[in-house]
């Protein structure tokens, strides 16, 4: 048997706005739409669907597995734009870098809250 993440939904008040921050600061193909959805490809061939809603969801959690050159790429426009950004899930140790695993790690978040994960190696040595 084989099981393996084909898409997720992402709720967000202006679904076209955080569609668009995800594949500019991942350094992505554009968004496209699928029905109510604007959905972005990732290389392992999951979407994440964006669905507008009439509320402020609940922060979520997306953790992306990077290269160490889109790492560096990723982090540039991170900087350029000027975001907030932390070593930690809680939010604790702003403008550092985390070397879990011996890879390197950041937090930062999409217009939404949610919290984005940049990271060069899986947890737990995978």
């Amino acid at each position: 048997m084989s099981v393996a993440l084909n898409h997720t939904i992402v709720h967000a008040q202006d679904r076209d706005a955080s569609a668009a921050f995800l594949t500019e600061i991942l350094g992505l193909p554009a968004p496209t739409a699928f029905g109510p959805f604007l959905a972005v490809q990732l290389s392992n061939g999951v979407t994440m669907d964006f669905l507008a809603s009439d509320e402020r969801p609940a922060s979520q959690h997306y953790a992306f597995l990077v290269s160490e050159t889109e790492f560096d790429d990723i982090m540039g426009r991170i900087r350029a734009r000027k975001l907030r950004y932390w070593a930690d899930p809680a939010q604790r140790r702003e403008g550092e870098l985390n070397t879990n695993d011996g890879g390197r790690g950041a937090y930062f978040e999409d217009p939404n809250g949610h919290l984005l994960e940049i990271i060069t190696r899986p947890y737990g040595g995978l």
